[in-house]
């Protein structure tokens, strides 16, 4: 199997790290914590206008056509250089919902959200829910014409900032059924609808949000009713495989900083780096990067090729990125000692980010049951 990237991929990658070099980095990462969006919207814009928005889109719908893992190869650039964007909800997330929705849907929404004209944010947390997707409250009543939703849904991403927000809304079915979950396309906007602004663990921002009697017609539906988790479990297997990109770039990039600052800090008149104890730990954190790569190699390629081991390969990148990502983080703070939690350095924003990847959309244990379950 030949694993070297194509002309067109080199040339993805060297545009991302160029995009990263220009707009990336702790400080840019920083200022942006002061603005009331979290991102550059000209910045959202030049995606636009390289391509990179429909990048992962088919091209009847627009897109480009890329693959899992084109779109791997940009999003391990966006974690190298801790790029602040809403790229993972926006595009990824309800980018690949939409793009499993109707002919007309998919008409009406997908042209804005590539042009980067419109905003979108994907709800699925609850109050009460923890990591499991399959716990849902948040009710839709069928009426004459649409549904009524009311509940609530927390910690959502660029939910502060979007035009559209697709929510996860139980239609029949207990608490915890898989059966009976169903998913909206609902308007910001939309009376009944109310958002509490939140900034998250790695200082990216969001919002809590409350449904009451919120009404909308029935051409907010994506999908089947009642059939929405079918939809929901292979949106997030493509972000778990983005979320495992971007993590090893965030992961590689700690382990470049941690061995340049360890041959310039200097204890007992010697360089720390020269220290075997210290040597071995840098050596396993390379070593947890090259594994997280097979396993986000591995299942790239089987989502592009649509193999029947897709979803558990998925879910082996989801797990790794939470171990990995927990140990390289761990041991570039300890190498660098104190003042690798101080905001001024960029290890403690690496670390932060890796924290949020490891519990967005279900944490490493999570993901390990669901492994065992496609088993």
């Amino acid at each position: 199997m030949d694993l070297s990237l194509s002309e067109e991929q080199q040339l993805l990658r060297d545009s991302a790290a160029r995009v990263v070099r220009d707009h990336g980095g702790v400080e840019r990462r920083r200022a942006l914590r002061q603005h009331t969006l979290g991102y550059d919207p000209a910045l959202w814009q030049e995606f636009a206008a390289l391509g990179w928005l429909a990048l992962p889109f088919a091209e009847a719908d627009g897109g480009l056509g890329g693959s899992a893992q084109d779109l791997a190869i940009l999003m391990e650039q966006m974690g190298r250089g801790l790029i602040a964007s809403p790229f993972l909800p926006a595009i990824v997330v309800c980018g690949s919902l939409l793009a499993a929705a109707d002919a007309t849907q998919r008409a009406e929404h997908l042209p804005p959200l590539l042009e980067g004209k419109a905003q979108w944010a994907f709800a699925c947390a609850e109050p009460a829910g923890g990591v499991d997707l399959k716990d849902v409250q948040l009710r839709a009543q069928m009426v004459d014409g649409g549904f009524v939703l009311d509940g609530a849904k927390i910690a959502v991403l660029n939910g502060h900032a979007a035009d559209w927000i697709i929510l996860s809304a139980r239609t029949a079915g207990a608490r915890r059924d898989a059966v009976g979950i169903s998913l909206f396309a609902v308007a910001a906007n939309t009376p009944g609808l109310a958002r509490r602004p939140v900034v998250l663990v790695d200082g990216s921002r969001g919002a809590h949000l409350e449904l009451t009697g919120v009404r909308v017609r029935e051409q907010a539906l994506l999908g089947p009713l009642n059939g929405g988790m079918a939809l929901l479990d292979e949106a997030l297997a493509r972000a778990s495989v983005a979320m495992g990109a971007e993590a090893l770039g965030a992961m590689e990039a700690l382990l470049e900083q941690t061995v340049a600052y360890s041959l310039t800090r200097v204890q007992f008149g010697k360089p720390i780096g020269s220290f075997q104890a210290l040597q071995h730990r840098m050596a396993q954190m390379y070593l947890q990067c090259e594994a997280l790569r097979s396993l986000l190699c591995h299942a790239a390629i089987a989502q592009d090729e649509k193999r029947a081991d897709a979803a558990q390969a998925a879910a082996a990148v989801k797990v790794k990125l939470g171990e990995a990502g927990r140990f390289v983080s761990q041991q570039a703070v300890q190498i660098h000692g104190g003042i690798g939690m101080t905001d001024e350095l960029a290890v403690s924003h690496y670390f932060r980010r890796l924290m949020l990847l490891n519990t967005l959309f279900g944490d490493a244990e999570h993901h390990l049951g669901r492994y065992l379950d496609l088993d």
